[in-house]
């Protein structure tokens, strides 16, 4: 945070205009007052004397916010000129005293210049008053042929003159460093505010931000899944045309229902877009029970795709059932996409104590390196909104596997239809989790399938890689 410093306002600067023009006029009224009352007795100077004092004086508060050591060191001579030299005035000239050092502790920027120039003010007038009184108590003393006691009334009267200036300069002092603090303070919750204020702007601009990244995962999502789907399918069916128009047909059904579930993902994600304060979870349908249908649509695209699910099936919450499904979409869009021709791919959903595990893995071209983009960004962001981890690792024989762990806090429920056999085959899982592997998936039967419900198995394929 910079140093704090005060500077005057135009307002202000007025302000003190009006304040000496004040001073000067009652200043005036007050010199009168005093020459007809006769404050100095015999020795009173004469009422025209009283003029330049007050311009002095006001002329310095005029300006005790541009220049508070000036202004205060000037009145503070002139006053003592002034009392010395029996100047029919008195009242203003101790307001502008008085207003002068509280305005070099409220004003003055150096500290430390405003702590020297208040302290050698009130030292040279205190060492003033004292010289002051100790010669009218001798002039008095000696007219009056008597020497002054402890308890005298002159004694008792010079007491409360102290008295009075302590009171009267540690108050200007006190004032002044009050007025210093709470301009400092002032300031500093101004900053803090204009801070949180720039704060929720970035805030409201990196939630902006996060909706479009939001967005632009979920179109991809959609659109790499589906297009790439219709794609593959809609090649397959110009190829089958001539040959079997029965087939074709059959391809050509399949584009119809992809096309219908991307419109149908189009609307969800538009229905977010128009609900402020909605997520794209809150707003999806799909869940882990859909990833069956999803395995089924792989497999009609041309990437014969197995199910198995291991374990007893728990209760998913609905934001991790939407990331385990969109995972294994990505997955899966990716085989298709990189894996080759001749690629399988097999889908395992493990349900254990505390978590479910999603591991896509499948053959195909020998990955060489890990091109980041956006899909493989998605499914990192997903794993980490659900506090899970996921391992993104190509083969060494070929292919790639995805593997994602979610913490799940549920009860398995009863009857649970894909629980069904779990328990038992559970019992024969291996304990160590490095000994999976791909080949386990390679012997299980039915490596491909005609398009329709996938095979659900029960054994946990793991061995070692």
């Amino acid at each position: 945070m910079p140093p704090f410093t005060r500077t005057p306002t135009s307002r202000e600067l007025r302000a003190d205009l009006v304040l000496a023009a004040v001073i000067f006029v009652g200043g005036l009224l007050s010199a009168a007052l005093s020459s007809i009352s006769g404050v100095y007795g015999s020795q009173q100077n004469q009422l025209w004397t009283a003029i330049p004092y007050l311009v002095v004086v006001t002329v310095a508060v005029a300006v005790r916010r541009r220049r508070p050591a000036m202004a205060a060191i000037v009145v503070a001579i002139a006053y003592s000129i002034a009392v010395t030299l029996h100047i029919p005035e008195v009242y203003a000239g101790n307001i502008a005293m008085f207003v002068t050092l509280y305005t070099v502790g409220a004003w003055t920027n150096s500290r430390r210049a405003a702590f020297l120039v208040r302290t050698g003010i009130i030292t040279g007038m205190g060492i003033w008053l004292i010289i002051a009184m100790y010669r009218e108590a001798i002039d008095q003393a000696g007219k009056a042929h008597v020497s002054t006691a402890l308890l005298s009334p002159y004694v008792a009267m010079i007491m409360l003159q102290v008295l009075i200036n302590v009171l009267y300069f540690g108050g200007a002092y006190y004032f002044g460093e009050r007025s210093w603090s709470a301009a400092r303070e002032r300031a500093a919750l101004e900053q803090r505010t204009a801070e949180l204020e720039r704060e929720r702007a970035l805030s409201a601009a990196q939630a902006v931000a996060l909706d479009r990244v939001r967005i632009a995962r979920e179109l991809h999502d959609v659109v790499a899944h589906h297009v790439s789907v219709m794609g593959v399918q809609a090649g397959a069916a110009r190829m089958m045309i001539p040959q079997d128009p029965r087939a074709a047909t059959a391809i050509v059904a399949g584009i119809e229902t992809a096309a219908r579930g991307a419109i149908r993902d189009f609307h969800q994600l538009l229905d977010t877009l128009r609900a402020p304060g909605d997520t794209e979870d809150e707003s999806s349908t799909v869940g882990v029970e859909d990833i069956a249908d999803l395995a089924a649509a792989s497999t009609a695209a041309g990437l014969p795709t197995r199910l198995q699910v291991i374990g007893d099936a728990v209760p998913v919450p609905r934001v991790t059932a939407v990331n385990l499904y969109r995972i294994a979409q990505e997955s899966l869009t990716n085989a298709r996409r990189h894996a080759g021709p001749d690629a399988e791919a097999d889908v395992r959903i493990r349900y254990e104590p505390g978590s479910v595990e999603l591991e896509v893995v499948n053959t195909g071209r020998v990955v060489t390196g890990l091109r980041p983009g956006l899909g493989q960004l998605g499914m990192r962001e997903r794993a980490t909104a659900s506090g899970g981890s996921i391992e993104l690792v190509a083969r060494p024989s070929g292919g790639f596997r995805v593997r994602a762990t979610l913490p799940v806090v549920a009860t398995p429920p009863e009857g649970s239809l894909l629980a069904e056999g779990g328990a038992g085959d559970r019992e024969n899982e291996p304990a160590s989790r490095d000994r999976r592997s791909d080949r386990g998936s390679r012997d299980a039967p039915s490596v491909s399938r005609p398009p329709g419900p996938p095979a659900v198995a029960a054994s946990d394929p793991r061995g070692s890689e």
